[in-house]
């Protein structure tokens, strides 16, 4: 895995506006409307090579393929795995709490953006049989088509993401949550080494974590077990491959909110810690979260591993200055070591591919190019 050894490198979360074109056409196939596969699959193709040449003209040194061609978590999931069956009127919002306290601002904010402008069906899954893996064509395609857009380009390293076993639905088929798990996980360990093996950085993305710490119904002991968990399934699923080869994602939602039921980072630190990961990413940008670097005055990094802090936010269109972001980046590095940081973003920018993103395509770019900018300036005032 790339260090900023030399200046502060420069990263994201993974998911990316997908243009409307694309949005049009995977509109039509997801409601089994006439389409061309062969066209379908070029304007993915033709989608991602966009989005690469796009982050690295941003100044993004570890890019990725924008998730163009998927359709969201769930959509995702129920392609590459079996077992699953969507289950209508089942609830979503895993965050009852925040929306019991703000119920009016949630209500618009639910048919506005969440909901409102999604291409495929947001319904939650649920596993009613065995599970295994069925994706071996589509995460080779998606392979192919980010080795493709790469061709020419200069990028410091290449990461692709792939969902964590405890977000992928729920259980009626398993005995135990814990058997269920380690199911789902043996199936995505597949995925996971083929991304590793095509020579790819593999980030898995993981809010649940942090979802488990804002769940009051459960007891702190109640959380910390089944996060223990979560984590120990994750790891059995990335055996085998090295740790330096793994991003670990975790953060509170992507939508934007009031966020006050959000747990705190020392909350979960020690075990995001735990994965066997060689870098760490999470939210740092927003007005929740930012002043928990402080937390890294107490905790020592481990060494060898590297952390990813979100500098600029995905659910605000405020660009960032690049003197701010600057002064984030030099909090971390004074802490952890310069060569310990890569700049990044607080959660992707399209986790579900929607006609509504939370934060505007064109300000996505400017976002980058601010990071870029704030990540020069810290590393002048790192290595001066």
């Amino acid at each position: 895995m790339k260090r900023s050894t030399e200046r502060i490198l420069t990263t994201h979360c993974g998911s990316l506006p997908r243009p409307k074109d694309l949005l049009d056409l995977m509109e039509v196939k997801v409601h089994g409307g006439p389409y061309d596969p062969e066209t379908y699959a070029r304007r993915v193709h033709s989608a991602v090579a966009e989005s690469v040449r796009k982050q690295v003209e941003s100044g993004i040194d570890i890019p990725t393929d924008g998730e163009q061609g998927k359709l969201g978590f769930f959509a995702y999931v129920s392609e590459r795995l079996t077992g699953f069956e969507p289950r209508p009127g089942t609830s979503l919002i895993s965050f009852a709490e925040e929306v019991a306290a703000f119920p009016e601002y949630y209500k618009q904010y639910f048919s506005r953006a969440m909901f409102g402008g999604a291409i495929a069906p947001i319904v939650p899954l649920v596993c009613v049989g065995p599970v295994s893996y069925r994706g071996q064509e589509s995460v080779c395609r998606d392979i192919d088509n980010l080795k493709a857009a790469l061709k020419g380009r200069k990028a410091e390293e290449v990461f692709m993401p792939a969902v964590a076993p405890s977000g992928v639905g729920r259980n009626e088929y398993y005995r135990t949550e814990e058997e269920y798990l380690y199911a789902v996980v043996e199936a995505l360990h597949t995925e996971y080494r083929a991304i590793v093996d095509a020579g790819l950085i593999v980030q898995v993305d993981d809010p649940w974590l942090t979802e488990i710490y804002s769940d009051s119904s459960l007891s702190i002991a109640e959380r910390r077990k089944r996060a223990e968990m979560y984590v120990e399934v994750l790891n059995h699923g990335l055996r085998g491959i090295p740790p330096e080869k793994v991003r670990f994602h975790t953060c509170y939602g992507i939508n934007e909110g009031p966020r006050v039921h959000d747990a705190p980072l020392k909350d979960i630190v020690g075990l995001m810690l735990k994965v066997n990961a060689g870098a760490y990413s999470f939210e740092a940008a927003n007005a929740r979260h930012e002043h928990e670097y402080h937390v890294w005055e107490n905790v020592k990094l481990p060494e060898g591993k590297v952390l990813i802090p979100g500098v600029v936010t995905h659910a605000s269109n405020i660009v960032e200055h690049p003197e701010l972001i600057a002064e984030r980046l030099t909090r971390y590095a004074k802490l952890v070591g310069r060569e310990n940081v890569i700049a990044g973003a607080d959660c992707g920018f399209s986790s579900q591919a929607t006609y509504n993103t939370e934060v505007h395509p064109t300000v996505v770019w400017a976002k980058f190019q601010a990071m870029a900018e704030g990540a020069r300036l810290a590393t002048e005032q790192l290595w001066r």
